[in-house]
């Protein structure tokens, strides 16, 4: 009987080492999947004193050069998360939204990682360590690429009906019994079983915070201007982010398209030299 089982365990070693270098009985081998290939989304933030009327409506010359719409689209939203901010710290973003012209509310779940030195690949990489691939067709990757850092990012966008009108939003319980409902499996059990469950389970609303979009053409690309009156720093009121963001597929054209736009911006003395950081700031002064 000793004398099998010194056989037996002799044979699934020979299997075992054989299956590191070639297939086995036939068995197809597994190989990992390729690094997920991101969009880009180009994002520069202007001098709201410059760009702005008094009202907080973009100036006609304004209008007139990034081609945009007169008329916005009102957005309501809130961020969930900790007050340690438990979720933030390993890099995902909870984000509960509803639209003026939309029937439904749209839940998104966001896990960021930072290009250092302009190394997408290296980000990407490690994004695909985690998990996170070309083959997952549930999160959609993208490079935002501001003024002067570029950051990798995961999203998963969950949308649920409502009857409720324009960009009414629920209760925060209502809205947290969603956001659980519909929470992915990779936040859930990120860092442990049942890790992103509880972090979520523990959130509170930062916000909600209506901003607005107005969409527009510039040199063939589709462009947004978006309008965010958030809290000061000291909450004493409210002070205007204004954002000028285009996204493409394009991963060649990118770049001169983001150095066509921020010498655009530069030369009417409209670009805020500095990244803008507003998930951050929402979570902060909320």
């Amino acid at each position: 009987m000793k004398k099998w089982k010194k056989v037996t365990a002799s044979l699934m070693l020979s299997i075992v080492t054989l299956g590191s270098g070639m297939t086995f009985w036939g068995a197809p081998q597994a190989s990992a999947a390729a690094n997920a290939v991101p969009a880009y989304e180009v994002k520069f933030l202007a001098k709201p004193e410059l760009v702005l009327n008094t009202d907080g409506t973009p100036r006609s010359e304004v209008i007139q050069t990034l081609g945009l719409n007169a008329t916005a689209r009102n957005i309501n939203v809130e961020y969930f998360d900790t007050i340690a901010l438990g979720l933030d710290q390993q890099g995902w973003n909870v984000r509960f939204r509803k639209k003026d012209d939309k029937n439904n509310y749209e839940l998104t779940y966001k896990k960021r990682y930072p290009v250092m030195n302009g190394d997408v690949n290296a980000a990407l990489t490690l994004a695909n360590q985690e998990g996170f691939d070309k083959s997952d067709d549930n999160y959609e990757a993208e490079i935002d690429w501001g003024y002067g850092k570029q950051t990798l990012s995961f999203s998963n966008t969950k949308k649920v009906d409502t009857k409720a009108t324009g960009i009414q939003l629920p209760s925060q319980s209502e809205a947290l019994n969603m956001l659980l409902d519909k929470l992915p499996g990779k936040l859930k059990n990120w860092s442990s079983s049942n890790w992103g469950k509880q972090q979520l389970t523990q959130s509170r609303a930062f916000g909600p915070i209506t901003f607005q979009r107005y969409e527009g053409t510039w040199n063939g690309q589709e462009l947004t201007f978006e309008v965010w009156p958030i809290r000061n720093a000291a909450g004493t009121g409210i002070e205007n982010i204004v954002e000028v963001s285009f996204k493409t597929d394009d991963a060649v054209a990118v770049s001169g398209l983001r150095t066509q736009l921020l010498q655009l911006m530069d030369n009417n003395n409209w670009l805020i030299p500095a990244d803008g950081l507003k998930t951050q700031t929402i979570l902060e002064r909320y």
